[in-house]
């Protein structure tokens, strides 16, 4: 028996600031095998700089990554980050519109990530194999950011409403939270190799479902 996982989302599945194999993706793909005891081969869709908008119009119109979604027995979902970015890019620009610019990100962003859940659930409907789908939460890039946090802490909340039988929620926030100088690279946007352990350490511990 061997699993296929499709990972797809942002840098973050890219593995950006960690040294080549050391991104979450391959070593939870590792922890996978040993788990599951099994041969697990990924197929690594992540896109530097993606955003919920952006995955959601790929998952429609990508025949490939569609393809890829549906042989998938394990599915990770990195998306959020770049959202925030922006956002909060945008309101520097006009801080007296920091919170206004935020509340529509945010709002803008759960949508999207509705619309990439249900994509991915329409996607697998009537598979005969069982599956699993793990969301990777997201943790603060901008501590410094008024409403940065909030924002994050809402997403999660929002984006955890998913956690099923089949999904999972991998909740990282509390581990960045004050530890950003040790867990993320020196961009202090990306994780590094510790930080990407974290996570991968994360969605081993959601258990693998009914694949074993």
């Amino acid at each position: 028996m061997s699993y296929q996982y499709t990972a797809i989302g942002d840098s973050l599945t890219t593995g950006f600031g960690a040294l080549p194999g050391n991104g979450f993706v391959p070593v939870y793909r590792r922890m996978a095998e040993g788990r599951l005891r099994s041969n697990v081969a990924s197929t690594n869709l992540g896109v530097n700089g993606l955003t919920t908008s952006e995955l959601e119009h790929r998952l429609r119109g990508s025949s490939m990554t569609r393809e890829a979604i549906r042989a998938a027995d394990i599915i990770t979902l990195s998306i959020g980050g770049n959202d925030l970015i922006h956002a909060a890019k945008a309101a520097a620009r006009q801080p007296e519109n920091l919170s206004k610019e935020l509340r529509r990100s945010l709002q803008e962003c759960k949508q999207n990530f509705a619309a990439i859940m249900s994509i991915l659930f329409q996607l697998k409907a009537g598979t005969r194999r069982p599956y699993i789908i793990r969301i990777v939460g997201l943790y603060n890039p901008y501590p410094q950011v008024v409403g940065a946090t909030e924002w994050v802490r809402q997403f999660n909340r929002y984006a955890s409403q998913y956690s099923s039988r089949v999904c999972g929620f991998a909740s990282i926030y509390n581990e960045f939270a004050g530890n950003e100088r040790g867990l993320l690279s020196i961009d202090h946007l990306h994780p590094n190799g510790r930080g990407y352990r974290v996570i991968a350490e994360k969605l081993d511990a959601l258990g693998y479902g009914g694949l074993n």
